[in-house]
């Protein structure tokens, strides 16, 4: 093969010998992404009911949710530079394993304790994506990489998208604990399958674990999201909002300056400092916060009752099937995202989904009345997110060396979690300010649905000026030399490694 000087001895030889086993691990790995998306929407057809199921208060039942919120937070970039120092194969067993621990926790729960340590427990896999990613950059040969990373990338909309129905399903027709052994099982399935087929990387950076910095930026991370996420809660102006926000600007400032001067940093500024890099995860945040904002504000005026005058009075289960459909976009789109960065570029790609983004978001300000329309503008949003999910692996990996692959890949999720955080939080503020009198109830206003999709589609037209500063990447599906010394070869990346 042509790229086989640029590969370790193990991934050439098994690429060239047993071309059917990069189709295995794909499936394998994507498979294992969209699982741990799914756990993401497990929980959303029962919240309602938490109180009840565990007895205890709503605002309290919340921490189900929040939970799982902080442990993705802190645990992606602490995974992906364990990754890239122990292997990637490893810490994603170790991931799945804590899904699989975290799920059967919840599953034996009858009180709020253990429903939120189990939680948290599966939050803390959700570095199983860019995990998978990075292992597909050392063991794939390169004509596969474009097409898989951008399937490795999209399965968490994907995941997100097919579990709320399959979750609502079972709700509707199981005991709720019938919910998290069914995500227990396919955890199971999913660890079984990588052991089976995965194979390890052998790109390691070796070094050692920066334990300072992991607990600062756990510190920073876990008070900028809590505030975030509960400000709405507490008020925007209390001490508690007001002195988490405090301490996340310093202990983040103090943790960039640690980072900078640290030899074995947990996250390279200076590498993610490169236009490219840089530019890359603020689209990602952009982009995070135009899909969540539609999956905020589809469902509830789907449920509203037709009483409202623009509500629909359908189901949950009836929301998922509506809303499914863009699941199977966004896996066809990433396959289509692949074939467009390698003619044009992954920064067209990622433009063009914005774009895509932009008119779904259009569409939902004229069109919100019948069943149909909710599908349009899901899969319209859902392709443009095809699009960009699928690029911005390409872009990460284009810019940084293939030893800090999952690190940076991890930080660029992490950059994605954190969009949808800010527009969970802003698009609460909306629909708490904007309000119609309903029997009694202060329900969301048809133009605060409104403006919370026009604020998404400004997101997406701001993710296209962003990407507009990436520099511009070769066609072909090669690489363009990464800066600052930076290498794209294992073996390079490896010779650095001794070097240090």
């Amino acid at each position: 093969m042509s790229d086989a000087p640029t590969r370790t001895a193990h991934s050439a030889n098994s690429t060239q010998s047993a071309p059917p086993t990069s189709n295995a691990v794909v499936a394998v790995l994507a498979f294992a992404g969209i699982v741990v998306a799914l756990m993401q929407t497990t929980v959303i057809p029962i919240v309602p009911e938490l109180p009840k199921l565990l007895d205890a208060s709503a605002s309290n039942t919340a921490w189900a949710v929040t939970a799982t919120l902080l442990a993705a937070a802190v645990a992606t970039p602490v995974v992906g530079r364990l990754g890239d120092m122990y292997g990637k194969r490893r810490m994603l067993l170790a991931s799945i394993v804590l899904l699989i621990s975290g799920s059967i926790t919840c599953a034996l729960s009858d009180s709020l304790i253990p429903m939120i340590a189990g939680r948290a427990l599966q939050g803390l896999a959700a570095g199983v994506i860019p995990l998978g990613i990075s292992i597909m950059r050392d063991v794939l040969p390169s004509e596969r990489l474009a097409g898989s990373t951008a399937l490795m990338s999209a399965s968490l909309g994907v995941g997100g998208a097919l579990g709320l129905p399959s979750a609502a399903f079972i709700a509707n027709n199981f005991d709720w604990h019938v919910l998290f052994w069914t995500s227990a099982g396919l955890g199971a399935a999913s660890l079984a399958l990588v052991l089976l087929f995965v194979p390890e990387s052998k790109v390691r950076t070796g070094g050692r674990f920066d334990l300072i910095g992991s607990v600062g930026m756990a510190v920073g991370l876990i008070s900028l999201l809590l505030a975030v996420s509960k400000g709405g809660d507490w008020g925007w102006t209390s001490p508690t909002t007001l002195g988490l926000l405090a301490c996340a600007i310093v202990t983040l400032t103090a943790w960039g300056f640690y980072e900078l001067r640290t030899t074995q940093p947990l996250v390279d500024l200076r590498t993610s400092a490169r236009r490219q890099v840089l530019f890359t995860n603020l689209a990602s945040v952009t982009f995070g916060f135009s899909m969540f904002a539609m999956s905020l504000v589809l469902p509830q005026v789907l449920q509203l009752p037709e009483a409202t005058g623009y509500g629909l009075g359908r189901s949950m289960l009836t929301v998922g099937l509506v809303l499914a459909p863009q699941g199977l976009v966004m896996m066809t789109m990433s396959a289509l995202s692949a074939r467009i960065t390698k003619a044009k570029g992954p920064k067209v790609t990622l433009m063009l989904g914005a774009v895509v983004v932009a008119a779904g978001y259009s569409l939902s300000l004229v069109m919100m009345s019948e069943i149909w329309h909710f599908t349009l503008i899901a899969c319209t949003i859902g392709a443009g997110i095809g699009f960009a999910y699928g690029s911005l692996p390409s872009l990460i990996m284009g810019a940084v060396p293939a030893s800090e692959t999952a690190a940076a890949n991890s930080l660029n999720t992490l950059m994605r979690s954190i969009g949808t955080s800010l527009a969970s939080a802003l698009a609460g503020v909306v629909l708490a300010q904007m309000t119609t009198d309903f029997g009694g109830r202060a329900l969301p206003s048809e133009n605060a649905f409104k403006v919370v999709m026009a604020i998404g589609a400004g997101s997406a037209v701001l993710a296209f000026f962003v990407a507009s500063f990436i520099p511009r990447q070769p066609a072909g599906g090669k690489r363009a030399p990464a800066a600052d010394g930076a290498t794209d070869t294992p073996k390079a990346a490896e010779a650095v490694s001794e070097k240090a």
